[in-house]
């Protein structure tokens, strides 16, 4: 992948609301040349789509859970993991799934209503799957930051008490 291929990804990685003509100026190069990357990357599916990063604990009429679900699974002969983990990300209640290294095979994140979805999803549809061994669920509580954003109020005063010597 060439240098300019490169620093365009990083770039809208950071922020995919940039204009053409702004990244085109960052770089020095002309809005035609950056189009044509852009255009490129798409085609070559190295990008795969543009989203936004929303902090949902600051809409107050929404209200989801998140879960990390660690799948113990028995790979497919000749396929491996991948067959297995495509049956996972069909599901439309998985956001991500990885194959990982450790005591567990597959980490799943899942979205849902309530506890209950989530737990109901794991035991109906997840652990049914004949690959499935085991799992493990992680509620996720709070979130400090995602995708390189911080995602606390900067606004707050800081509430530590002053020590000085």
């Amino acid at each position: 992948m060439k240098e300019t291929e490169i620093q365009v990804l990083k770039i809208i990685e950071k922020n995919a609301n940039l204009s053409v003509a702004k990244i085109a100026k960052m770089m020095g190069k002309s809005e035609q040349e950056i189009q044509q990357v852009i255009d490129d990357l798409e085609d070559k599916k190295a990008i795969l789509g543009y989203s936004t990063l929303i902090d949902w604990a600051k809409v107050v009429e929404h209200e989801e859970v998140t879960a990390m679900v660690d799948v113990k699974v028995t790979p497919a002969r000749g396929v491996g993991f991948d067959k297995v983990a495509e049956r996972i990300y069909r599901f439309p209640e998985v956001k991500a799934v990885y194959l990982m290294s450790g005591a567990y095979d597959l980490s799943v994140t899942v979205n849902g209503k309530t506890m209950m979805d989530i737990g109901k999803f794991i035991s109906e549809k997840l652990s049914a799957l004949d690959s499935v061994l085991s799992t493990t669920t992680h509620f996720v509580l709070k979130r400090y930051k995602h995708d390189g954003f911080i995602l606390e109020d900067d606004d707050e005063d800081d509430k530590r008490i002053v020590v000085s010597p």
